[in-house]
C-alpha cells in the first residue's frame, strides 16, 4: 500500500536525555554471550518491541541500519561495522561498541541510542522512550489530571468537602479577590471560578473526587431544541460526562438535534470512540477499522445498550477544525461513514496514529523502569484511507461562502438555526 512509509534511516534526530536509568528483557533463543551486557540487552528489547508492536511490519535490515546510524550519532563517532543486517548483527555491533565506552557513560549512551531509533520511526517523532515519571505524566495528560492543581485547595478546603462548603468558600474567596486589582488576584480568581464550576456540580464533583480528572465536557440546551456538547478533550471520564448530559432528559423532553463540538480537541484514548458509539448504535455493532502491520482490525461497540434519548434526535452535526485530531477525527469519520450525522467545519489536522506504551524489563542500575512509547496502529477514514496526513474532510466546509445555505438545505430549520448560531459565536 503506497501510504505505508518505510522506516526513516537517512535522517537521525538528536534528543537530549536527562537521567540514565532504564530497563529490559532478553529475547528467548538469543545468544546470551552476545547480549550479556545490560546496555545491549536494553536496546535489543527495544528492537524486539518495535518488531512485535510497531504499526507496520518491520524490514529487519532497515531497522538494523537505523541502529547502526543511531549508535554512531549517540556516540559522536563514525558508524561501526555491521557484520550482517539482522537482529544478531545489531546485538554484536552494540556489544562491541559499548565495550569501547567508559563504564560510567554506557547507560547514557544506551538510552540515547534507543531514543534516537524510536524518534526516527515514521511518523517521525511520535515514538519515544518514557521513564516512570514521564509515563505517569503522559497518562495524566490523556486523563486530564493536573497533579499540581488541587481544586479543593484553590478554595481553601479539604478534599471531599460537601457542596454547601464549596459554595460558601467560593463566595468568600471570590469577594476577596474581586476587591483586589493585582494581576495575581486575577489569576487566582480564575482558579477559584474553575474550582467552583467543577465542585459545585454534583456529577462533575463525583468524577473529580473519584479520579481527580477535571470535566472535559460542557453542555447547553439551545433555543431551537438542540443539545450542544462541547468536548474540549477526551479522557477516561468523557464517556460518563456525555451519558450524563444525554440522560438528563426524558424521552418527552429529549433534544431534537445534537451538536458535538470537537474543534481544537486533541483526542485521547481510542477506545472512547467505540464506547461512545454504543450509545447511538447499540451493542456489538461494527464501528471502525484500524491498520496494524498490514492487517485491518475491525472494532465493535461493547455490550452497552443504545441510549433511549438518542432515538428522538433527528439531526446531528459534529464540528471540526484544523486542530481536531486523533480520536476526535475518528469520531467525525464514524458519523460520516454510517450517515448518522454531518461533519461541519474545516478539514481536521490529520493525526491518525495510535500510540501505546510497552514496558521494558532491563534495569540499567538505578532501579527505575521504563517503557517504549510506540505508534501501534493507524486509524482509517470513512473512505478506507489513513487519517494520518490527510485528515477528515467536512461535509459542509464553513470556509466556503455558501456554507450557511448548505446548512439550511441539509438540516431542519430549527436545528440549522441553532447550528449557525454556534458556528457564528
Amino acid at each position: 500500500m503506497k501510504f505505508l512509509k518505510k522506516i526513516l534511516i537517512s535522517v537521525i534526530v538528536v534528543i537530549a536525555v536527562v537521567g540514565v536509568g532504564y530497563s529490559f528483557f532478553n529475547k528467548s533463543g538469543s545468544d546470551a554471550s552476545v547480549v550479556a551486557d545490560a546496555p545491549t540487552r536494553f536496546n535489543m528489547e527495544i528492537f524486539d518491541k518495535i518488531v512485535e508492536n510497531y504499526w507496520q511490519k518491520v524490514n529487519e535490515p532497515d531497522l538494523a541500519k537505523l541502529y547502526q546510524l543511531a549508535f554512531a550519532k549517540a556516540a559522536s563517532s563514525t558508524p561501526l561495522d555491521l557484520s550482517n543486517a539482522t537482529r544478531d548483527g545489531v546485538a554484536e555491533m552494540l556489544s562491541r561498541g559499548f565495550s569501547d565506552i567508559a563504564e560510567e557513560k554506557r547507560n547514557e549512551l544506551a538510552v540515547n541510542t534507543g531514543i534516537i531509533v524510536l524518534a526516527n520511526l515514521a511518523p517521525q517523532g511520535r515514538s519515544g522512550l518514557l521513564s516512570q515519571a514521564q509515563e505517569t505524566a503522559f497518562r495524566d495528560n490523556v486523563n486530564n489530571i493536573d497533579r499540581t492543581n488541587n481544586l479543593y485547595e484553590n478554595l481553601g478546603l479539604k478534599d471531599g468537602a460537601d457542596i454547601d462548603s464549596v459554595e460558601k468558600a467560593y463566595k468568600e474567596k471570590s469577594k476577596e479577590l474581586l476587591a483586589s486589582t493585582s494581576p495575581e488576584a486575577k489569576q487566582e480568581l480564575a482558579l477559584v471560578k474553575r474550582a467552583h464550576e467543577v465542585l459545585a456540580n454534583e456529577s462533575s464533583k463525583v468524577i473529580y473526587d473519584e479520579t481527580k480528572s477535571e470535566p472535559t465536557l460542557s453542555s447547553e440546551k439551545l433555543s431551537g431544541g438542540s443539545l450542544y456538547l462541547d468536548l474540549t478533550k477526551i479522557s477516561n471520564t468523557t464517556l460518563q460526562e456525555v451519558a450524563n448530559a444525554l440522560m438528563a432528559y426524558g424521552t418527552t423532553t429529549a433534544p431534537t438535534g445534537l451538536i458535538i463540538d470537537v474543534r481544537s480537541n486533541v483526542g485521547g484514548a481510542l477506545d472512547f470512540a467505540r464506547y461512545f458509539m454504543s450509545m447511538f448504535l447499540g451493542p456489538n455493532q461494527y464501528v471502525y477499522d484500524y491498520l496494524q502491520q498490514g492487517d485491518l482490525k475491525p472494532e465493535r461497540t461493547p455490550n452497552f445498550a443504545k441510549v433511549e434519548v438518542v432515538n428522538k434526535i433527528k439531526d446531528i452535526a459534529i464540528l471540526t477544525d484544523e486542530k481536531s485530531q486523533s480520536t476526535s477525527e475518528l469520531l467525525a469519520s464514524i458519523f460520516k461513514r454510517f450517515r448518522l450525522g454531518k461533519a461541519v467545519g474545516i478539514q481536521t489536522k490529520g493525526w491518525g496514529t495510535v500510540e501505546n506504551t510497552f514496558p521494558l524489563e532491563t534495569d540499567l542500575g538505578d532501579g527505575n523502569k521504563y517503557s517504549v512509547l510506540l505508534v501501534h496502529s493507524l486509524t482509517l477514514r470513512d473512505d478506507g484511507e489513513p487519517i494520518e496526513g490527510k485528515g477528515i474532510d467536512p461535509d459542509i466546509n464553513i470556509e466556503n461562502k455558501n456554507w450557511k445555505t448548505q446548512v439550511n438545505q441539509t438540516f431542519s430549520s430549527k436545528f440549522a438555526s441553532d447550528l449557525i448560531k454556534v458556528l457564528s459565536r
